[in-house]
């Protein structure tokens, strides 16, 4: 996918497929779907081995959703807080890139920033009453040097106003600390690694998707991987891509296999077409929510866990991965 906008004056998508930087330009008012059909959203996931912090900042038209979560993984468990602002219909400002633009929310529940600085991005959270009036405050600086990341322009079938433009950004080292009541959890760089989801589009009502995402130290080298599928043509590409010492390395299809029962209650296994993606997961913690709201159903399942096995690089090495944490979801969404 090469350099451009991203839709044309019909609202189209001017090409499909994957990059590994953003090359493509978004604009909001450039989208000719139908109304309450945009979904904008900047989502941060930063992980350690004993705990990790998700924050949500999205605006679907007619419902705006702000979220934080605390991972514990020693406890197998997690505390969020979230706030619903009704119809924001783009008020809440989203960047139109992942690359410039800041995000600013407050809520009485719960504030959110996203900024841009030096070297990198800075989020930070309040929620006063986060875990039953303990509070939570926190703060993180990810690093973000020249690094490739996996960006997928991506059409539905038989509506072609609708599209899906999404960015990845793997390896992000983190360092700050988050506060929950008297605690505070320290986060460094050797050892605490984030992923950002940017995802900018106009959907159509009914889909189903698959996402698994870590990042972390493999073999002394910094490495993560992003794999899903689900919703969409993807026939021009795939969103597969391992990232090793911030240099992309692209995969074919990739295959969920999860447990009969709940997605918990067993490991899970990932293989691919090309053979070079072969992990098993053992959850720790599903983050699952169910919303059923007449029109508006979302059954999601964001399980937390470690991942081992082999990849295959381009240049034919095998990467051994050992317990390295992140997480796979299962979202079902009529919204």
């Amino acid at each position: 996918m090469d350099a451009g906008d991203l839709l044309d004056a019909g609202g189209r998508l001017n090409a499909c497929g994957y990059a590994t930087r953003e090359v493509r330009t978004y604009r909001r008012d450039a989208i000719k779907a139908w109304p309450l059909r945009t979904k904008e959203w900047d989502y941060y996931c930063v992980l350690t081995d004993r705990y990790g912090l998700a924050l949500t900042v999205a605006d679907n038209d007619y419902l705006g959703f702000l979220g934080a979560t605390w991972l514990d993984f020693e406890k197998r468990s997690y505390v969020s807080e979230e706030a619903l602002l009704p119809f924001p219909l783009g008020g809440m400002d989203l960047p139109e890139s992942a690359d410039a633009g800041d995000v600013e929310q407050e809520h009485p529940k719960l504030s959110i920033a996203y900024r841009h600085v030096e070297g990198g991005r800075e989020i930070s959270v309040i929620a006063p009453n986060f875990a039953n009036g303990q509070g939570l405050k926190g703060k993180l600086v990810l690093a973000q040097p020249p690094m490739d990341r996996m960006v997928i322009a991506t059409p539905f079938p038989n509506a072609p106003r609708s599209f899906y433009y999404n960015q990845k950004v793997n390896c992000l080292r983190a360092k700050g600390a988050v506060t929950i009541g008297a605690h505070t959890f320290a986060f460094e760089p050797d050892s605490a690694f984030g992923v950002l989801d940017w995802g900018r589009g106009a959907w159509t009502y009914d889909n189903t998707w698959y996402w698994a995402s870590a990042s972390g130290i493999a073999d002394g080298r910094l490495f993560g991987f992003n794999v899903g599928y689900g919703f969409g043509d993807t026939s021009a590409a795939t969103e597969n891509m391992l990232f090793v010492n911030g240099v992309a390395h692209k995969l074919a299809d990739v295959t969920f296999h999860m447990p009969e029962g709940a997605p918990d209650s067993g490991p899970w296994r990932f293989s691919s077409s090309d053979s070079r993606f072969e992990l098993a997961f053992k959850p720790i913690v599903d983050r699952a929510a169910n919303t059923d709201i007449g029109l508006i159903k979302s059954d999601q399942h964001q399980v937390f866990g470690r991942f081992t096995g082999r990849v295959v690089l381009d240049d034919g090495s095998v990467l051994a991965i050992e317990n390295l944490i992140g997480f796979a979801e299962r979202v079902h969404n009529r919204w």
